[in-house]
């Protein structure tokens, strides 16, 4: 993983799933105990089934409230490791959570080569990563950066759709107005891949696979939130391929 030593420099050490295994456990158990029941009200989850129980996958998810990646982690039966924007380990108080979780950072606007080398060490490792393509938080979709698509083609790993709803407004407190609203709700896809024939995609193929990807993803959203992807009727599916959950 990556260990940060000041801001803009790191020092890169091999992946030990061991190493972080019982650290995330501790920490989900916190999350479980006192974020949730105090800071974040859940609705409905569905599709859980759908999360492979053991070896790699990407999970791809919409990213509409800063505390999205904190509740898939939440929800989801495995332990995730997010791929975040390196800012997120400067955040006042906070910013201690990625760091004893072992996000991994990214440097935006450019191509970390070092966040790609670590996902795919963690993938390898036969872990899930997650990933917001569009890098930031939006009200709808935008177009997906092709970071996705290329790890899933290099490593081989399903892509696993994740949609959320109902998380903008969160943490709050229990019994605020905002409480007492709607609820956040996640729905997880079924699994696909791509296809053997585009594991060694280039920059141009990869930007259809990706927007592949991202029109799954939207049409698990309600409309408001298909963004760039609303037409589904432009969808297709010549890159990817279904795969059931193993």
């Amino acid at each position: 993983m990556v260990t940060l030593t000041k801001r803009g420099q790191s020092s890169f050490t091999p992946y030990s799933h061991q190493a972080w295994e019982l650290k995330r456990n501790s920490l989900r158990l916190l999350m479980r105990i006192v974020v949730f029941p105090w800071m974040i009200r859940m609705g409905k989850v569905d599709g859980l089934e759908n999360i492979p129980r053991e070896g790699p996958a990407l999970i791809l998810m919409n990213h509409i409230a800063f505390v999205d990646p904190i509740v898939v982690m939440h929800v989801l039966p495995r332990n995730i490791v997010p791929l975040a924007k390196i800012e997120v380990y400067d955040y006042p108080v906070v910013g201690i959570f990625p760091k004893l979780w072992g996000v991994i950072p990214v440097r935006r606007n450019e191509i970390d080569r070092r966040a790609i080398r670590q996902a795919i060490d963690v993938l390898n490792a036969g872990e899930l990563v997650l990933v917001a393509p569009e890098g930031t938080r939006n009200d709808s979709l935008r177009r997906g950066k092709e970071g996705i698509a290329y790890l899933a083609g290099k490593t081989g790993a399903p892509v696993v759709p994740v949609a959320l709803e109902g998380t903008p407004g969160f943490p709050t407190y229990p019994f605020s107005k905002r409480w007492r609203g709607e609820k956040a709700v996640i729905r997880v896809g079924k699994p696909f891949r791509y296809k053997q024939a585009f594991r060694n995609a280039r920059a141009k193929t990869l930007r259809k696979m990706t927007d592949e990807a991202m029109y799954i993803l939207a049409g698990m959203l309600p409309e408001h939130r298909r963004g760039v992807y609303e037409n589904l009727e432009d969808a297709t599916m010549d890159t990817i391929e279904w795969v059931d959950p193993v």
